[in-house]
């Protein structure tokens, strides 16, 4: 059975750090990301790994967390973490992991096997 699993999530103040992981099991994955989304509106694409051989990766982020938000992950682990700097209010909501067999080369929550079940991010002004 696959499972994602997310950890991490929590208060912080504006400007502050949280670092978010997700443990996957049941299977590996070719393909490991982190969406948000708020209530009432869509799954947004935060940041996704391609695993390229071994224990090397590429990612890729959305422009709104570029440069704040570092995704890395291990592959001996089958997992993924989330290191989140300089946060703002703006970045308060559900974060959740989601994984694909496959290579995923766009940022559509669509192209996604499995997801987590979600965990909340709060950033106070």
């Amino acid at each position: 059975q696959v499972q994602l699993v997310e950890s991490g999530g929590g208060l912080v103040q504006a400007g502050g750090s949280l670092r978010l992981s997700c443990a996957a099991s049941g299977r590996t994955f070719r393909t490991m990301g982190w969406f948000r989304q708020a209530p009432g509106k869509e799954r947004d694409f935060v940041a996704r790994i391609i695993w390229s051989g071994g224990s090397a990766y590429f990612t890729y982020y959305a422009d709104s967390v570029k440069g704040r938000f570092t995704m890395s992950g291990s592959n001996a682990k089958n997992a993924v973490y989330l290191q989140m700097n300089s946060l703002k209010p703006e970045d308060t909501t559900v974060y959740y992991c989601a994984a694909a067999a496959s290579v995923v080369a766009g940022s559509t929550s669509a192209e996604y096997d499995y997801w987590g079940q979600g965990i909340q991010v709060t950033v106070s002004s």
